[in-house]
């Protein structure tokens, strides 16, 4: 009995740290956007994740939300200095996401400055 339970918690655990790999290794797909800056922040009860969004479209009608993850700290900041700018957004887009990850599946792996469109030249 006790080698059975011992062999099922053992399968669990290890579908468990598969599972976690997967998300976390292979991604769903990768790419960029752009447009404005509107919104980056640090929320949440329990877990603490960095959110942000951009604005891609006239007057916000089309708003992509992503999430940074705590490790990325120069893209944060960068974040933090382009608020209100036009940037460039390259992410990875994942399968799933945990809640200590953040609230998207859409995390970003850099961040550029870029002129927009729209400005009076």
């Amino acid at each position: 009995m006790k080698k059975t339970l011992f062999k099922i918690l053992a399968a669990i655990i290890i579908l468990a740290i598969a599972w976690f790999a997967f998300i976390y290794f292979v991604p769903y797909s990768e790419g960029t956007r752009s447009g404005e800056l509107i919104k980056i922040t640090h929320k949440g009860v329990l877990f603490k994740t960095w959110e942000g969004e951009i604005s891609q479209g006239i007057s916000g009608a089309q708003i992509f939300s992503f999430s940074i993850l705590d490790k990325d700290k120069k893209i944060i900041e960068k974040l933090k200095e382009y608020q209100g700018k036009y940037v460039k957004l390259n992410y990875v887009e994942r399968y799933a996401s945990f809640a200590f990850w953040g609230d998207t599946k859409y995390f970003i792996t850099d961040v550029k400055l870029e002129t927009s469109p729209h400005s009076n030249k």
